[in-house]
């Protein structure tokens, strides 16, 4: 069974493309963004592992490692990642696991047996620094994800995490939030001091309270 929101992520030790890791110990307290892929020199998957090595600095940025898992074993990736650095004009510097006997994949639950019995889907667990999946997005093999979306949900994961917010539909960071149904009005001007408004009593908004 799949993991789900607020379940602990499992520990696991694995070889990578980066060295031997602990998937506890490498996270160091930061977050993390552990996904997926079907197979190695498949041209979906290249541009994926592309694209998170442009976003690299952008991660960084946000205290967050990324870990890239597939079945195939690590003579396969390494030689994969020289097509993926090639064709997509990057440098990938983030671990890849090698998952030949799908123990990460079996963990996590990446491998959906109504699509596949053997390949994984595309899924992406966010984790946080207490070691708690806080989302998850799936995408079947075919379709590529989306990276904007996935630094956007990163980024509200952050913010909410920290302040009694939650964010709207198609929220972008720098936009206004949504004040918690749990903060009294009485409250608002102390913990939301760049000001708010009512739209609805139970529907208050504030600009993003961690942008000066």
């Amino acid at each position: 069974m799949s993991l789900r929101i607020g379940d602990t992520a499992p520990d696991f030790t694995a070889e990578t493309t980066e060295g031997k890791i602990n998937f506890y110990q490498w996270l160091d307290g930061s977050w993390g963004i552990l996904y997926s892929h079907p197979s190695d020199f498949t041209p979906v998957c290249t541009t994926e592992l592309g694209r998170t090595a442009h976003l690299e600095k952008e991660f960084e940025k946000r205290n967050t490692k990324i870990l890239a898992v597939s079945v195939d074993d690590l003579a396969s990736h390494n030689e994969w990642i020289k097509d993926i650095n090639e064709t997509q004009q990057c440098t990938v510097g983030f671990p890849v696991i090698a998952d030949s006997d799908r123990n990460v994949a079996t963990l996590y639950g990446m491998i959906h047996e109504n699509a596949s019995t053997s390949v994984t889907v595309r899924s992406v667990y966010f984790i946080g620094t207490d070691k708690k999946v806080k989302a998850v997005i799936t995408y079947p093999a075919s379709t590529g994800r989306n990276f904007d979306e996935i630094v956007r949900v990163l980024d509200s994961l952050q913010l909410t995490a920290k302040y009694s917010v939650a964010t709207p539909a198609d929220w972008k960071n720098g936009e206004d939030v949504i004040i918690s149904n749990s903060i009294v009005d009485q409250e608002i001007e102390s913990r939301f001091p760049k000001g708010h408004q009512i739209i609805k009593p139970y529907f208050r908004t504030t600009p993003q309270p961690d942008i000066a």
